[in-house]
């Protein structure tokens, strides 16, 4: 049935009227769209070490597509901090440095402390049994898969982050939190790694405490538990830092 204007819509019969209005808008995601969340998502949930060099021939071929859409991806992860360029047109993962990992985590603790006392008014009993669920799935797939389930659990970690500042209604500082998630991949993945070799608290121990405090409202204990569950990533790095010469460190 075509469709006319508005006018040739009320001289159809009801049916036909009640077909047009559930007419959904047709997506308009690119494939380049498409390519870029790939990576992005790959980024963010660890999938790629420090220093990786991510070359447009071979991701095109892990992607099955061709290299525009790629190079159009890399070039706005590399825009956006995520990658960077390197003389021979390919692009990598940034190197840990001191400087960068001091940075990051400086912005990280700041920003995410902020959505973490924007969502605490709005939070409601189904919000916090939410980021329950997340722990405890979590917890169960670190005893279910042991190690060999980062994966799995970064998505985790992700969603349980993620759903706590999507309370905050910020959409501006959701954005940058986005981005600062993109820039520290590697150091998550790194830092998992470290974990695994040396033990220590449980992954989401930290989130406990969190939940904790949000449940007695109580926006200090909140914004501590936070920033330890930041920190330990970034200080088990700093740690294998002291344990080299230099500053910079690739891993993988």
């Amino acid at each position: 049935m075509a469709i006319g204007t508005g006018d040739d819509l009320r001289n159809e019969p009801a049916a036909a009227g009640v077909e047009a209005r559930a007419i959904s808008p047709v997506g308009r995601e690119t494939l380049q769209d498409r390519v870029y969340a790939q990576l992005r998502n790959s980024l963010i949930n660890g999938m790629f070490d420090a220093g990786d060099v991510l070359r447009i021939v071979d991701l095109a071929e892990r992607l099955q597509t061709s290299t525009m859409p790629v190079r159009e991806a890399l070039g706005r992860l590399v825009s956006e901090k995520a990658l960077e360029s390197l003389p021979n047109r390919s692009v990598r993962v940034p190197l840990i440095t001191r400087t960068r990992l001091d940075d990051l985590a400086r912005a990280r603790i700041l920003i995410e402390g902020r959505m973490v006392s924007l969502a605490l008014p709005h939070l409601t009993r189904e919000d916090i049994a939410i980021l329950k669920q997340a722990n405890v799935d979590c917890d169960a797939a670190f005893e279910t898969h042991g190690k060999d389930i980062g994966h799995v659990t970064s998505a985790l970690n992700q969603r349980f982050h993620f759903h706590l500042y999507s309370v905050a209604r910020s959409p501006v500082l959701l954005s940058i939190v986005e981005s600062l998630w993109l820039q520290s991949g590697a150091i998550i993945r790194q830092a998992a790694q470290i974990h695994d070799e040396q033990g220590g608290l449980a992954a989401t121990d930290h989130h406990w405490a969190l939940i904790a405090a949000l449940e007695a409202r109580d926006e200090d204990a909140a914004l501590r538990s936070l920033t330890n569950d930041i920190s330990r990533s970034f200080d088990l790095i700093r740690g294998r830092l002291d344990a080299q010469e230099g500053g910079e460190v690739r891993y993988g």
